[in-house]
């Protein structure tokens, strides 16, 4: 079974009386991902956060496949059985953004609502997606070069000198957010990166044709790139609805985590139209 080959080390917080909020942290995060924005939550909603394959304290038992964005999925959906967890609220960021996206399509029947944050449908040619292979696959090759962690901070620091990024590196819980990335496993990201990528994901566009659970998307003002793709996702899904965040780049629940909240808790709360 594909569920034997994850240790997934969670946290589950609440009751039965508050909805549940699964939370999908992105490329380099973990289970802390979301932690200022639990605090601002957690009067009104339960939570379920993880480590995802190649990051944190999850451990994968299984080999390379078990990276892939259909065997994290199909391990998921065993995890909340296991947690007897029938249906909840769903929020991804970037990474965890497109592995959101692939649970909704794939099991609709498990969430109410979605919010993907900085996500998109993956790549929609073949040619698109062996250039992010390659792309990515010296990305790893310099992960595995960073094996200590000055050389890993170093990496970490280009990475957020990317134009998707905007201003982060002027945010004052900056360093707080490096020090966390630290503690994950370059050996482990390079396999997230080079099995969970975007090139190697299936591209979800056609299928975001079908989608009819209700979809919030979120795009930072200075990602300008996320801007454009998720446009053209509302273009082709009637459920799917953007909101761009002021002063914002791509990671706009640290940067922006006032008014990120506030766009989750509305729509999570508000009646579906018919």
């Amino acid at each position: 079974m594909i569920s034997e080959n994850y240790q997934f080390h969670y946290c589950l917080i609440g009751n039965a009386d508050k909805s549940l909020i699964l939370f999908l942290h992105g490329f380099m995060g973990n289970i802390d991902e979301f932690d200022e924005v639990i605090k601002l939550l957690s009067n009104e909603f339960s939570y379920l956060i993880l480590d995802l394959p190649g990051h944190g304290k999850t451990q994968v038992l299984g080999g390379d496949n078990s990276y892939t964005i259909e065997n994290t999925a199909y391990a998921l959906i065993h995890l909340l059985d296991k947690l007897n967890i029938a249906k909840c609220f769903l929020v991804g960021y970037s990474m965890g953004g497109r592995l959101s996206l692939y649970l909704t399509l794939h099991f609709p029947e498990r969430f109410y609502k979605v919010v993907l944050e900085s996500a998109s449908p993956g790549l929609p040619t073949e040619t698109e997606r062996l250039e992010r292979i390659k792309r990515d696959t010296q990305i790893g090759k310099k992960l595995i070069r960073n094996n200590n962690k000055i050389d890993f901070a170093t990496f970490l620091a280009n990475w957020y000198n990317q134009p998707i990024f905007g201003s982060i590196k002027n945010h004052p819980q900056y360093e707080r957010m490096i020090e966390s990335r630290l503690q994950n496993n370059p050996m482990e990201l390079d396999k997230s990166l080079r099995f969970m990528g975007t090139g190697c994901q299936p591209s979800l566009w056609a299928k975001l044709k079908e989608n009819t659970i209700p979809m919030l998307l979120l795009a930072g003002e200075y990602d300008e790139k996320f801007i454009d793709i998720n446009i053209k996702m509302t273009k082709i899904c009637k459920f799917a609805q953007l909101k761009i965040i002021d002063n914002s780049g791509h990671n706009i629940h640290f940067e922006n985590t006032l008014i990120f909240v506030q766009n989750v808790k509305k729509f999570f709360t508000q009646s579906v139209k018919t």
